[in-house]
């Protein structure tokens, strides 16, 4: 068995030197590998924008629906306008009834109510004053009778005519078909009959 020689003092001092010039390694840590992160997913450029569900329109009442119902009144052009008076009446004139009178002034029509009933005189001088303007007359004659006779009956209708054919003549029926009406001449029937001045229609 072979025994180890120890150092000299000279082969001690060197590897003093050569130990001490060397530097120990350092030891590396073990990296940790991560992993991939996900790829966000790309935005498709042609991917139309969802549509948002449009909100009906909300109703706005007018000012004066929102008002209490008693004082909720609709604005003066939502009313129905209130229909047009009738025109007034306008008498003939001296100079249109002279002429008449004379026979200078020509009468375009004639209507005979004797013998009717209320009625029946009511629905005739109607209808005889639309056709009259219709047909473009100006004067028409409307004969009424002067009355009951002394010692006949004092219902008789002559009579009644008389009283209530000048008052359908100013009734709103019938005064948009007239523009006045006088006690005719005597050639004519005098106060059994009236001088009618018919209005032109529009």
């Amino acid at each position: 068995m072979t025994r180890k020689r120890s150092l000299s003092d000279e082969e001690r001092t060197l590897w003093d030197t050569v130990t001490r010039a060397i530097k120990p390694l350092r030891k590396r840590k073990p990296k940790i590998e991560e992993p991939p992160a996900a790829a966000a997913p790309k935005a498709d450029a042609k991917a139309a924008p969802k549509a948002q569900p449009k909100t009906p329109p909300k109703f706005i009442k007018p000012a004066w629906a929102q008002a209490k119902p008693s004082d909720a009144k609709p604005p003066a052009a939502a009313r129905a306008a209130p229909p047009l008076a009738p025109p007034p009446l306008a008498p003939l004139g001296k100079r249109m009834r002279s002429k008449l009178g004379r026979g200078t002034e020509s009468i375009d029509d004639r209507i005979d109510l004797h013998g009717m009933t209320q009625a029946d005189a009511h629905a005739a001088l109607s209808h005889f004053l639309r056709r009259a303007q219709h047909d473009g007359a100006r004067v028409v004659l409307v004969i009424t009778g002067k009355g009951a006779r002394p010692g006949s009956d004092p219902h008789a209708e002559r009579g009644v005519l008389k009283r209530q054919v000048p008052h359908w003549l100013e009734s709103a029926e019938m005064r948009p078909f007239i523009v006045g009406y006088e006690s005719a001449g005597i050639g004519h029937g005098g106060t059994g009959a009236l001088y009618v001045r018919v209005r032109r229609s529009r």
